[in-house]
């Protein structure tokens, strides 16, 4: 992922108001973040530890939502899987639910889905950020290929967002 910039960051979001967008924490690190190993900028509000936002590359520059997980309850020590990026954790996997753009959102209307709970899935699938025994299963994808599910599952859930 080429890096991004904090206004390219702001102008990604489509399920917040411009005022949302203009008052989130982007994270100061933006040099710092190991861009070459990214395929989207996930990251989690420091201020605010039930939010989390996400920006992803797209056909139209870059899309950016904003996310709510739940609560921290007593199945945070489970083990689960993250649906985007197929990486087990224990404790590290979060409901992370977006609002649906406009009047539906407005409406209460909102779509989620089981996500690692630092957004790293693009660390996790590259070897470089360790989930823990049995925390990577052995596939015989290709790093390539998983790659590429991880995008196609992050994509659809965008999808499901917007539509």
């Amino acid at each position: 992922m080429k890096p991004l910039t904090e206004r390219e960051i702001r102008s990604a979001f489509v399920n917040c108001t411009k005022g949302e967008a203009k008052r989130l924490s982007v994270p100061r690190d933006l040099a710092d973040r190991p861009w070459d190993d990214l395929d989207f900028l996930g990251w989690r509000d420091p201020q605010a530890p039930d939010r989390a936002y996400l920006v992803m590359p797209s056909g139209q520059g870059h899309v950016g939502v904003q996310l709510r997980s739940s609560a921290a309850g007593s199945s945070q020590t489970r083990r689960s899987m993250c649906s985007m990026c197929v990486t087990v954790h224990t404790g590290g996997v979060s409901l992370l639910v977006a609002p649906k753009p406009g009047k539906a959102g407005k409406q209460g209307n909102s779509v989620g889905a089981y996500m690692c709970t630092d957004l790293a899935c693009s660390l996790y699938v590259r070897g470089k950020k360790d989930a823990g025994v049995g925390g990577r299963l052995r596939e015989s994808l290709t790093l390539e290929q998983q790659i590429d599910r991880t995008m196609t599952n992050l994509a659809a859930f965008i999808a499901k967002i917007t539509a």
